[in-house]
């Protein structure tokens, strides 16, 4: 089979799985079930690029190994943190179902569902090329971009269990913020090493004829996280939520770029 037949399949993969998972998640009244799909649908993705693609065995086999890891593991933590607070929502799909509130909600909510399912797609282009590439070495750019992604997988893994850790410790205290580790030098460590991922997925397309169109994939997570659920509905409830300590964190730490922290500077009283 041409492999290009892989995408238009892979998308009706997507398009039928995230259907059922709005509908588990009308189901149980808890649209948070998005999130653990999410992280796992790469598994079956990086299983069907791998299996149907025609480039170098060795580099399908290195490459689904790579995404499946990295799927399981968060995909896992994900679970199982939704399944802990079930029936309590996560507060981002809350504060979604506030501004959607009305006769149109679910409708809404299949519509992010369905963005979800088109973000993987374009997450996983760089998969679809890197599975077809048929040259029987790995290149400086492969080496680069697979140290890169396992920084990247590193990362994300210390910066959730940092955080995990520190609300187990301070579970009595529900407000506190943490400001350790990772999370000294960036308000969302998690997310940056996240981005790495597909940044370093990139890399390894660049020695494929017209592989650079996988840029889409990097450019749509840091737009998702910078522009749409990850940073900006965070911060907002993390403001609402902690108030003056979270404002003060957000003048010294860095948004995104893990920086040295900055002096905290006392606004003057007027």
């Amino acid at each position: 089979m041409n492999p290009i037949w892989l995408l238009p399949i892979s998308a009706i993969f997507l398009a039928l799985l995230f259907a059922c998972a709005w509908r588990f998640g009308n189901k149980c009244n808890n649209y948070s079930v998005v999130d653990g799909i999410w992280a796992l649908s790469f598994s079956g993705m990086a299983l069907l690029y791998a299996v149907g693609g025609t480039g170098w065995p060795l580099r399908r086999i290195m490459i689904a190994g790579l995404i499946i890891t990295w799927s399981l593991r968060l995909g896992i933590f994900l679970c199982l943190r939704i399944m802990h607070h079930h029936p309590q929502e996560d507060p981002r799909y809350a504060v979604l179902r506030k501004r959607w509130q009305g006769l149109a909600l679910k409708r809404k909510f299949f519509a992010f569902f369905m963005a979800q399912a088109l973000l993987v797609w374009l997450l996983m282009l760089p998969v679809f090329f890197i599975c077809n590439n048929t040259e029987t070495a790995f290149s400086p750019l492969e080496i680069a971009g697979v140290c890169l992604w396992i920084i990247g997988l590193l990362g994300e893994t210390i910066a959730d269990r940092q955080l995990k850790n520190f609300k187990r410790e301070n579970a009595k205290q529900p407000q506190s913020l943490c400001c350790k580790g990772l999370w000294k030098y960036s308000r969302h460590p998690n997310y940056f090493f996240q981005s790495l991922l597909w940044w370093g997925l990139f890399l390894c397309t660049l020695p494929i004829g017209g592989g650079w169109i996988a840029i889409l994939a990097p450019m749509a997570m840091l737009f998702c996280i910078l522009r749409v659920t990850g940073i900006p509905l965070t911060e907002e409830l993390a403001l609402q939520k902690r108030g003056d300590a979270y404002r003060q964190y957000q003048q010294t730490t860095s948004a995104f770029i893990p920086l040295p922290p900055k002096k905290y500077k006392e606004k003057p009283v007027s």
